[in-house]
């Protein structure tokens, strides 16, 4: 595989959110940042090699080999991250870009020294879920802190948004993940919330309460 061909192959699953979901080509040139036609002819590549399945009109799903190639791109990516922020003290806002080359490194034999070095952690510092190399990981049961009732307290344990402005502002604001986040107050007008996290006091948009993840604790 091409860096192209795995980059539209990291692409598709993503869109498909983990599923043998179909997706459409629009909607891959949009992530992609290029032309459908460009799409067209990537997935009609990656079909002649058996990593996905294309169907004219309708869209593109990855195949199981496809889906296989996949997840060891996504496990390559997050193992990094993970190395970038707790052996080279970068900061969680940074890196995505530094792992996204570093994901296409072809040794297996250092990406499973490089897990065990890491002490063969579950989760990347965004708190998304690093798959083993049998391509298997748990799911983790989480709620979008928008989406909670006044009154709950829970372990903020991922963002959705992972852009280096939305860490910043976190960051700024001193949210970090393994915090625990009580909601106090929901502005009905705006929908933007009041929390209290680390015996603070805070108020934040709507925007912000939809790109966090809360675990629920009572």
């Amino acid at each position: 595989m091409t860096l192209s061909e795995e980059d539209y192959i990291k692409a598709i699953y993503h869109l498909g959110k983990g599923e043998n979901i179909v997706v459409s080509t629009n909607a891959v040139a949009e992530k992609m940042a290029t032309k459908p036609s460009s799409v067209t002819d990537m997935v009609k590549k990656l079909s002649e090699k058996g990593v996905a399945n294309y169907k004219r009109y309708k869209g593109v799903s990855l195949t199981q080999y496809g889906q296989k190639i996949a997840l060891s791109l996504v496990r390559k990516h997050r193992l990094w991250e993970v190395f970038l922020v707790d052996k080279l003290d970068f900061s969680w806002d940074e890196v995505h870009e530094v792992a996204e080359q570093l994901e296409h490194i072809k040794s297996e034999k250092l990406v499973d020294r490089l897990d065990k070095l890491l002490g063969y952690p579950q989760v990347d510092p965004h708190g998304d879920p690093i798959p083993s190399k049998k391509g298997e990981f748990k799911k983790a049961i989480k709620k979008i802190l928008n989406d909670v009732p006044i009154g709950t307290s829970g372990i903020c344990v991922g963002v959705k948004d992972s852009s280096p402005p939305f860490l910043k502002f976190l960051d700024k604001n001193n949210i970090a993940l393994g915090d625990t986040i009580l909601v106090t107050d929901k502005e009905e007008f705006d929908g933007s919330l009041s929390i209290r996290i680390k015996g603070n006091d805070l108020h934040i948009s709507q925007q912000i309460a939809t790109n966090l993840y809360l675990k629920i604790t009572e």
